[in-house]
């Protein structure tokens, strides 16, 4: 019997600086899921810290102080993401970035941290598939899989879309790639992060052993 599609939430930051350990605050989150091949529903807000927005991040992301000010609090926007995003695993463009901002904020907001929330990293996994690519850069990748736009680059909502379309193209090279070893209808999350972890000449001894660790599992 076939298994229902499994939901992966796409994540987006946008901040004050580039870590929560100087002191950088989140200005902006957006959570794009995806399942079945597609995007499925889509949650964004801007969310006011306290913390000011320098001109150079406000000429870069278009976020203004005075746009944050009427924003709701950064506590009450963690806590509303982390209920649309409950049980879901998490995808990220440089994960590593957003997992700081995400883990920082919520323990702002005083929430325990979902066993779910396991990032993955379209960086990680562009750089296994894609290694002819000119740079890793959310742009510089969706140009060279003629990705749709969605709007300005550098806001949260926009950028989520297009790394939302970007993990669907890659679940589908994969799919497509190593159809020969998957016996799984779908490319998964587990199967994303063993990937990311794997060197890119062992993908397809990376995608073997998964599928057989999957089908002898309880």
């Amino acid at each position: 019997m076939p298994s229902a599609a499994q939901i992966i939430a796409v994540i987006d930051f946008e901040t004050t600086g580039i870590s929560p350990g100087q002191g950088a605050r989140a200005t902006e989150i957006a959570a794009v899921l995806v399942s079945g091949g597609r995007i499925v529903d889509r949650y964004a807000s801007l969310m006011h810290s306290g913390e000011r927005v320098s001109p150079f991040i406000e000429q870069l992301t278009g976020i203004s102080n005075a746009m944050l000010r009427d924003a709701p609090p950064a506590e009450q926007v963690m806590r509303e993401v982390c209920r649309f995003t409950r049980g879901v695993p998490l995808v990220a463009h440089n994960a590593a970035f957003d997992r700081g901002f995400w883990r920082a904020e919520a323990q702002r907001a005083g929430l325990d941290e979902d066993p779910a929330h396991e990032f993955a990293c379209t960086v990680l996994l562009s750089r296994r598939l894609y290694p002819h690519s000119a740079n890793h850069r959310l742009g510089t990748l969706a140009a060279l899989h003629h990705l749709p736009s969605a709007g300005r680059a550098h806001r949260a909502l926009a950028d989520a879309e297009v790394t939302a379309h970007l993990l669907l193209q890659i679940q589908r090279d994969v799919s497509d790639r190593f159809a020969d070893e998957l016996c799984r209808r779908a490319v998964d999350h587990g199967l994303l992060l063993a990937l990311q972890r794997s060197d890119a000449r062992a993908l397809q001894r990376c995608v073997a052993r998964y599928e057989r660790a999957e089908a002898t599992a309880p």
